[in-house]
């Protein structure tokens, strides 16, 4: 069949993105679903910076590529092997298709799965195969999931079914935003009633991870960022106090807030300053976490003897360290519970055709989670 999506042929493009047009709109074959797959019509997909890192360059992926992957879909048609869903089926899509038989799987830590990882790099899905193609030409997946576009083929272990009654266009961002901000909070830290919580960069993944530490019970939440517009936003959420990152005294002024630093940092701004600031904010015994993804070459020079000397916990969390078919579900309830409001975090609405524009409005730091509507 033919479908529209926005591919990806250099990776070095830069702002504004309505200029220099990184995604092109192309018309795609896309193959039928193989054993263990599945074909999608996407509903929505969210604008994420880990989609803007592929295409400045920062996270190396292989091109041509169709990006995306944050994104609510329905089912359309099975492949042979998939007996668990029908189509009809509203799913929402996961950045790493989980094999279920390596070892970090049978540990119970999907995000870890190694055939999925190899799979991404590659730009394949998790059998190997690519299923769009331009002419004769094959065009990587982005993620496993390639979201900006009508429609898609996955693989059955890149969907999890939605059972409950949700707007489709919320259910997005359940995929990566909420997976990993709350996540990170309830799954890697696992932060505790009456504890103060420190969130660098509120991004979709940085809000979601305040309305995390908010439905977790924290009783201090110190919002940092760089515009004045998102620490309204973390204010009106629920954040305690708000501190803007390019105060020459924001650290000091946050352990002042809280006698000494914070229980849990939260770093989700992807950039080693951010995690110097945030290692900085903790208090003696506490804990670090950052979902960020910084470019590869870029290096953070950790004080060993602080580590050591005031037994500190540093920890990295990748797609909030869940079990997605889990924790989609509990979040997703959580939220129709009135107990983690997600839909306050959505942006802008936008066709397919306006996504350049989308990513300078990412660019800028200025907006929420934007996303592509089908």
């Amino acid at each position: 069949m033919k479908t529209r999506a926005a591919v990806l042929y250099h990776t070095d493009s830069q702002a504004p993105f309505a200029e220099s047009r990184p995604l092109k709109i192309e018309e795609l074959t896309l193959d039928p679903p193989g054993p263990g797959e599945v074909l999608i019509r996407m509903r929505a997909a969210g604008l994420c910076h880990s989609d803007l890192s592929v295409i400045t360059g920062a996270r190396p992926r292989p091109v041509p590529m169709a990006l995306g992957h944050e994104a609510s879909a329905v089912v359309v048609e099975t492949g042979e092997g998939v007996h668990d869903l029908r189509p009809g089926d509203p799913v929402a899509l996961v950045f790493v298709p989980s094999c279920g038989h390596c070892l970090p799987c049978m540990e119970g830590r999907p995000a870890l799965c190694e055939p999925g990882a190899e799979a991404n790099g590659k730009g394949t899905l998790l059998s190997g195969a690519r299923r769009l193609h331009h002419g004769k030409a094959a065009i990587n997946h982005h993620l496993g999931v390639s979201a900006f576009a009508e429609h898609a083929v996955v693989s059955r272990r890149s969907c999890v079914k939605i059972e409950a009654d949700i707007d489709p266009v919320e259910a997005a961002l359940f995929g990566c935003a909420v997976l990993t901000g709350v996540g990170a909070v309830i799954n890697t830290a696992r932060v505790q009633a009456g504890t103060t919580v420190a969130v660098l960069g509120l991004g979709g993944v940085g809000l979601s991870a305040l309305l995390g530490a908010i439905a977790a019970g924290a009783r201090e939440i110190i919002a940092v960022d760089l515009h004045d517009s998102k620490l309204e936003t973390a204010s009106a959420l629920g954040a305690t106090a708000t501190m803007n990152a390019r105060d020459p005294d924001a650290i000091e002024k946050v352990k002042a807030l809280t006698r000494g630093g914070v229980d849990y940092a939260f770093e989700m701004a992807g950039s080693v300053q951010a995690m110097e600031a945030a290692y900085r904010m903790t208090r003696r015994g506490g804990t670090t976490v950052t979902a960020g993804l910084p470019h590869p070459d870029h290096k953070w020079p950790l004080q060993q003897v602080s580590l050591v000397a005031e037994e500190r916990t540093v920890k990295g969390s990748y797609i909030g360290s869940c079990v997605p078919g889990r924790d989609i579900p509990r979040y997703i309830g959580l939220y129709l519970g009135g107990k983690l409001p997600v839909n306050k975090l959505m942006g802008q609405r936008m066709p397919l055709a306006e996504i350049n524009r989308g990513f300078d409005r990412l660019d800028s730091g200025e907006s929420l989670r934007d996303l592509i509507v089908f």
